[in-house]
């Protein structure tokens, strides 16, 4: 698929689903947004970037700590979304900036904190996306990024990639922690350190989130029953489809 191709279908993905985004419990409640907001104590003057921002949850909570945070998102609703949110909370430090991850509209070094949550997985091509980021930061920036991440081994990769298409065809890849850190410093970041997560997703406000077709559902829960118990326990899958994920919070710095 081409990239102009790829960005049409995400936009149309995440266009009418934008305000849902705003109130999932997923994307809205987290521990590491107090690990965000304790990396920019004392950094009152700083720009920040929230890439892949989506419905502006890191944004947000980010917002009072700094002089200016940019949300940058290839979908226009949900800018549309960060925008009236921001206003409604009185944030108004928070500018909406649209474009994809790989091509930022910033000039090189912008921005003192680039963070990015549950994004990296839509990019088109995470290595270019990655030296994007590094060129945007200003020496001594530091980049955080959260994202769902893949357990490694190939029978467990599989089964992760084969359900996450299937609720969502923008999905492009659920990276593994060494892919992470490999990708991270060839883009010419220095990895700080990282962290593995769990994260529990409920299977019925999962994919309606996405609105995903009844037949992509029934695949997936057909999937989920046909598999071995080795896959099925590693993800803690229950009867109604619900199951646990690994997320990875990896911190870089330029």
């Amino acid at each position: 698929m081409s990239d102009k191709l790829h960005v049409q279908v995400v936009q149309r993905q995440f266009g009418e689903q934008a305000s849902a985004y705003l109130s999932s419990t997923v994307h809205a409640q987290g521990v590491e947004f107090a690990l965000l907001q304790a990396e920019l104590d004392g950094h009152g003057d700083a720009r920040v970037l929230d890439l892949g921002c989506g419905a502006g949850h890191v944004s947000f909570h980010v917002a009072p700590l700094v002089a200016e945070v940019v949300a940058y998102d290839l979908s226009e609703q949900m800018l549309a979304v960060v925008a009236s949110a921001a206003a409604q909370r009185g944030l108004d430090n928070v500018r909406s900036e649209r474009g994809a991850a790989e091509h930022l509209p910033f000039a090189d070094g912008s921005f003192d904190f680039v963070f990015s949550r549950y994004s990296a997985h839509h990019w088109s091509d995470l290595g270019l996306a990655l030296r994007e980021v590094r060129r945007v930061l200003k020496p001594g920036g530091v980049a955080c990024f959260i994202d769902v991440t893949s357990p490694g081994r190939p029978l467990l990769d599989t089964y992760l990639q084969a359900v996450e298409v299937l609720r969502d065809t923008s999905h492009v890849r659920d990276y593994s922690a060494a892919e992470w850190l490999q990708q991270v410093s060839e883009a010419g970041l220095y990895p700080r350190s990282h962290v593995r997560q769990r994260l529990r997703l409920e299977f019925a406000s999962w994919v309606e989130r996405m609105r995903t077709p009844e037949v992509f559902r029934e695949a997936i829960l057909a999937l989920q029953k046909s598999v071995g118990a080795e896959v099925r326990e590693y993800f803690e899958v229950a009867a109604d489809g619900s199951f646990s994920t690994d997320v990875v919070v990896l911190w870089a710095e330029r």
